[in-house]
């Protein structure tokens, strides 16, 4: 057990830059703010995003660190309240409703509204710098000289890569991205569309082989609604940030599906403001650290979907703050630990999500009567039940320590209580 009675700032001789804030970036920063440290967060989008897709939280670990945090409430009353979604052919016959867990764990909340609730936690006590981004990175004995694409340069005690799988601060420090993503075989693209079939908390799901469409409302507005495509593919090559591009892929790939709402799809994509498209994709890396520089999130263990990616987030934030007030700010000490803590349960949680892309848009017309199947053997209460635990041994495969927090430390959130002590499961 960590001594707890260490002053209530054990990190306040501490600076740290954080690279992102998104989800990982803030939950973090939320935790060094609470233990004193002086932080700094940098985010190369020019306001704070909103929207997004839905992320969910599931098992008692995820709930203890939303609690610990002190946001766990809020979380819940700005939750999706997901209801029914429901798989069709291509001839838009129902086929079998999916349980509303199995895609929205046991809160579901837009990532969106996950990061302004840790924004508005911490910007009295964090600085958040908007529209720019870290340049280039030099450590020596002492500190990391960091240059922006914007601002003038600045030092740092510690540098947190949390931005996201394809990573800047990781191609800076551990090389290109080429070396640590997996390609995984598929494509996902999400945007918002008009609620043009009149849906209220549910949605409509459609896979032919190797292809999937996805019209949801998520908010119970009679206007909006959303969009989300899965296509089995091999690597593209691509412009990241070229749009047009992007839905041009996208509408060479679905033009022949069959299923009568597609150019409901189609129509909106091709008016679409903002699109999210990118592979299904994981980061494998030998170590999390290097010198002065750590990686958390996405950045270090990501997985596109399906591996929890934001629960993981929020739970090696929450240990890689604790072990470094544990440690008093010695980063070599501490971020050995953050990686002893973490390295299993990110893979475990990694593991899950290697069969996303075949499970939700099926290579073969035998494979999705197969997965169809076993769909409605989740729908039976008996076997929702057992796949609920599932999904969540992976969820809940970490032990927590308990860390240094003074009940003076700005936003505490009361004492912590012990978790149930289980054994790490791999």
């Amino acid at each position: 057990m960590t001594n707890t009675a260490h002053s209530p700032e054990p990190l306040s001789h501490l600076s740290v830059l954080v690279s992102g804030a998104s989800v990982a970036g803030p939950a973090l920063a939320l935790w060094l703010a609470r233990y004193g440290a002086r932080v700094t967060v940098v985010e190369k989008a020019p306001a704070l995003r909103g929207g997004g897709f839905a992320v969910d939280f599931r098992g008692h670990v995820h709930r203890t660190v939303l609690e610990r945090m002190g946001i766990w409430d809020e979380v819940r009353r700005h939750q999706t309240h997901m209801g029914r979604q429901t798989v069709v052919d291509a001839d838009d016959k129902e086929k079998v409703d999916l349980p509303a867990f199995l895609m929205s764990g046991d809160v579901e909340i837009f990532r969106g509204d996950l990061a302004r609730i840790m924004y508005e936690r911490t910007k009295d006590r964090v600085a958040y710098v908007f529209g720019d981004s870290v340049a280039s990175l030099r450590e020596d004995p002492d500190g990391v000289e960091v240059t922006f694409e914007r601002g003038a340069p600045r030092r740092f005690d510690l540098v947190v890569g949390a931005d996201g799988l394809h990573s800047r601060t990781r191609r800076l420090v551990f090389g290109e991205e080429s070396h640590h993503l997996r390609h995984l075989g598929y494509y996902a693209a999400g945007f918002d569309m008009p609620n043009v079939l009149g849906l209220h908390r549910s949605s409509r799901i459609c896979s032919v082989p190797g292809r999937m469409v996805d019209i949801s409302n998520y908010d119970g507005s009679a206007e909006q609604g959303g969009a989300f495509l899965l296509f089995r593919s091999e690597q593209l090559a691509y412009d990241r940030h070229d749009v047009a591009a992007q839905k041009a892929i996208l509408a060479e790939k679905f033009a022949d599906l069959p299923w009568k709402h597609t150019r409901h799809v189609l129509a909106a994509l091709e008016d679409a403001d903002e699109l999210y498209f990118d592979a299904i994709a994981q980061i494998h890396i030998d170590r999390l650290s290097q010198g002065r520089v750590v990686l958390l999130g996405d950045a270090g263990y990501g997985a596109t979907m399906g591996g929890m990616g934001t629960g993981t987030a929020l739970v090696c934030a929450y240990v890689l703050a604790g072990e470094l007030a544990a440690a008093r700010g010695d980063h070599a000490t501490a971020f050995a630990a953050y990686e002893a803590e973490v390295r299993d349960y990110a893979k475990g949680c990694q593991k899950l999500a290697g069969n996303a892309g075949p499970f939700l848009a099926p290579p073969t017309e035998r494979k999705i009567r197969s997965r169809d199947r076993a769909y409605r053997m989740l729908s039976s209460r008996f076997l929702a039940g057992f796949f609920k635990r599932l999904t969540e041994k992976a969820a809940n495969a970490i032990e927590l320590k308990e860390y240094p927090v003074g009940k003076e430390a700005p936003g505490y959130a009361g004492p912590m209580e012990p978790v149930p002590s289980r054994k790490r499961q791999a």
